[in-house]
């Protein structure tokens, strides 16, 4: 866990953090916003807002009220305790990415497997600057759809000891991951008051909670679990092709969420999502790492601070269909943005590619490079007479250099980032090394990496009775 002291970049003023607010209240009030399971319109009416049919009219001072009550900073428990993290306040916790079908090793891309899956989980146990590898690091199309929920979550728990995601395809899957989870912290009761997992339940823009994220998103909650809100938002095809109308449409449908998780289970830990980008106004393709897209994590960043919510955005984004040089600058593109806004749980950290449609290992090490590099630059500055180093002035004098100097022989092992996987060789040298490029040397950082994978330690008895209920669910799901 990264904790971020540097002053966040704030870009709206308060006349137009004021015209938001009516902006979002004017869309909750005359608009209204679909809620797709009858459970969630009965609740919603006995607390005295509008329902029509599956439309919901809210009364904004009522959903900030319901907003106020959502944790501004909790911790989520890992397996092992020195994994456990807290979100919100000035930390930043990074996770890997989500949700794609396929996976790409060198030029070779195909379907995700369980093995894939196995093997970025493996990566974001070894990189220490990983907090969590996630929930859907890859879709797994060799696992049977209805039971993979339970493959996943026993990789997740036993190849990996730090926190993890849970499944939202449906509210079954759900309490299957709480079951799995009590089996590994003792107990579903000591969840109540131990979260050990974040869950991402998608707001399907514009204006629509669709049945099976809320009922998953219920499950959770009442287990006090935190849940991820996230408007899903790219601009021209969710959302108008305006960042501030964007940004007013993500405030209700974050914050109409929110009010209904409070609903359920008052202070239930929240986070408040943004996936805020465009599309391609003449190809339709969704575009990541663009300014627009950082414009709008600015912006989200400094509504999340003012309504005292844990925030999540940001990450290793590309349209980018290769490991390649548009890959590269357009992570970098949001993750600066996503250090300077100061946002606190960062999905899709390494291993985005083609739009999230791939999983890539090039990709991650790329990121991991990224992120270990922002890292380093945010870290506070400390400014004292000794870092003046004036003895070593005294000694060098005027015309020498420092390349013996007393000051840097006493240093020179640990004072500058040492980079995982850039080269700075000659082109002689780079040459004898193999003459490989960036992403081919990502590849094999990734393959030693996975080489010198340990599986963290885990009682025999748990993972014994882990894979039990795996067994036993998979023939009671019919796989």
């Amino acid at each position: 866990m990264f904790v971020n002291t540097s002053p966040r970049y704030e870009i709206l003023s308060e006349d137009a953090l004021e015209v938001l607010d009516k902006g979002w209240k004017r869309l909750v009030s005359e608009i209204g916003i679909e809620f797709m399971s009858p459970w969630a319109l009965e609740m919603l009416a006995a607390a005295g807002q509008k329902v029509e049919g599956d439309n919901v009219k809210f009364d904004p001072e009522w959903i900030l009220e319901q907003v106020a009550k959502a944790p501004s900073e909790y911790q989520v428990h890992a397996r092992d305790p020195k994994n456990t993290v807290t979100i919100g306040g000035k930390n930043m916790v990074f996770s890997g990415v989500y949700g794609p079908p396929f996976a790409m090793r060198g030029k070779e891309r195909g379907n995700g497997t369980m093995e894939h899956f196995r093997n970025f989980t493996k990566l974001c146990q070894v990189f220490p600057e990983m907090d969590s590898a996630g929930g859907v690091i890859v879709e797994p199309d060799d696992a049977a759809m209805d039971s993979r929920h339970l493959d996943m979550t026993l990789a997740l728990q036993t190849l990996t000891d730090k926190i993890y995601m849970g499944n939202v395809v449906r509210g079954e899957n759900a309490e299957d991951c709480l079951n799995m989870a009590g089996i590994v912290f003792g107990g579903r009761e000591v969840l109540e008051t131990k979260p050990v997992m974040i869950s991402l339940v998608n707001c399907n823009s514009p204006l629509r909670w669709d049945d099976r994220m809320l009922d998953s998103m219920k499950v959770y909650c009442e287990a006090n679990q935190p849940v991820l809100l996230t408007p899903f938002l790219l601009m021209g095809a969710m959302s108008p092709v305006s960042i501030p109308a964007t940004l007013a449409q993500q405030m209700a449908e974050a914050f109409a969420g929110i009010a209904l998780v409070q609903l359920i289970r008052p202070g239930c830990p929240v986070i408040f999502g943004s996936f805020l980008s465009n599309i391609n106004m003449q190809s339709g393709s969704p575009c990541f790492g663009t300014p627009e897209a950082a414009i709008g994590l600015f912006a989200s960043g400094q509504i999340a601070r003012k309504y005292n919510l844990p925030f999540r955005s940001g990450g290793g984004f590309t349209s980018s269909t290769m490991p390649d040089a548009q890959s590269a600058y357009e992570a970098m593109m949001t993750m600066m943005p996503t250090f300077l806004s100061g946002v606190n749980w960062v999905m899709h950290t390494a291993g985005w590619l083609e739009g999230g449609l791939v999983s890539s290992y090039e990709k991650f090490i790329i990121d991991i490079e990224i992120l270990r590099m922002l890292q380093e630059t945010f870290k506070p500055l400390e400014i004292t007479e000794e870092s003046l180093a004036f003895g070593a002035h005294e000694e060098v004098g005027a015309g020498g250099h420092f390349l013996g100097a007393a000051h840097t022989m006493e240093r020179f092992r640990t004072c500058f980032y040492r980079p995982l996987l850039s080269s700075s060789d000659n082109y002689e040298r780079w040459m004898r090394n193999g003459g490989h490029d960036a992403a081919e040397r990502a590849g094999i950082i990734a393959a030693q990496k996975l080489e010198e994978y340990e599986e963290p330690a885990m009682d025999p008895a748990i993972r014994e009775e882990l894979e039990a209920y795996v067994v036993r669910r998979r023939k009671e799901l019919g796989d």
